[in-house]
């Protein structure tokens, strides 16, 4: 059985890292062009929670418009300036947006924002048909009551900073690189935590198009849909990636 499920969990990781970067030359430099990652999931299987033509359109529109408009900006600034960190991951840009020369930055913050911070929305997401409670492993679990008091309390406060967030964007549960602890933050638009220092390992997209065509203008309902579908696996592992500071493992085409 523990084989079967292995060779499942690889599965999905292969699936999902078509997201990773397409190496090529230009003017005999090497760049990276990134690919619109397949789902680790079809489009039904995340309902009831989300629907079929939710998932689709926001993968298949917005997702890859960011994939493909980060894509060009990277080309064109490589072009321009080939130097670091122009030629680094876009996770590496991100933690650097002061280095951005100023007639790129904008459409870095948000394309390549976008791009990350939808493979991430994809990947702490896994269905549900059992449509059970789930709950992290001991490990997270302690570092969440450490963090916030308890899980309740930490489910509560992420609620509700969901709720409030004014506008579009994204609620994010990160950990602090220095002292490991565990915050709950908000970025608007397509801006990054990473852009702040931060190690995002759990997130909900709070855009209307996340959830407008199921459940129009009612966000509560959509965050009520989404913690069912919190794969808290997928959370630890990414979790446990930023704390072993790993950078060419599997979690790598992430970024």
């Amino acid at each position: 059985m523990a084989a079967v499920l292995n060779f499942f969990c690889l599965s999905i990781l292969l699936n999902f890292s078509s997201g990773k970067q397409k190496i090529y030359k230009i003017n005999d430099a090497i760049v990276a062009e990134y690919e619109l990652p397949s789902l680790p999931y079809d489009y039904d299987e995340l309902e009831p929670y989300i629907d079929k033509e939710t998932l689709s359109v926001h993968h298949q529109g917005h997702h890859a418009a960011y994939t493909k408009k980060l894509n060009a900006v990277l080309e064109s600034w490589r072009q321009y300036n080939n130097s670091w960190p122009a030629e680094e991951s876009i996770q590496t840009i991100l933690r650097a947006v002061d280095r951005i020369p100023q007639q790129y930055k904008s459409a870095i913050v948000n394309n390549g924002g976008g791009f990350v911070n939808h493979n991430l929305y994809w990947w702490v997401m896994s269905p549900n048909p059992d449509r059970e409670d789930r709950i992290p492993s001991s490990n997270l679990m302690e570092d969440i009551e450490t963090s916030f008091g308890s899980f309740d309390k930490f489910k509560e406060a992420f609620t509700q900073k969901a709720l409030s967030l004014f506008g579009s964007g994204y609620v994010w549960l990160s950990r602090q690189p220095k002292d490991k602890m565990l915050i709950i933050s908000t970025t608007a638009n397509q801006d990054s935590p990473l852009s702040q220092g931060l190690c995002p390992i759990l997130v909900i997209d709070v855009w209307e198009h996340a959830y407008y065509l199921k459940h129009k203008n009612k966000r509560p309902n959509h965050i009520s849909d989404w913690w069912k579908l919190v794969d808290w696996k997928n959370v630890e592992e990414l979790d446990s990636w930023f704390i072993k500071n790993k950078e060419h493992d599997e979690l790598y085409f992430l970024f």
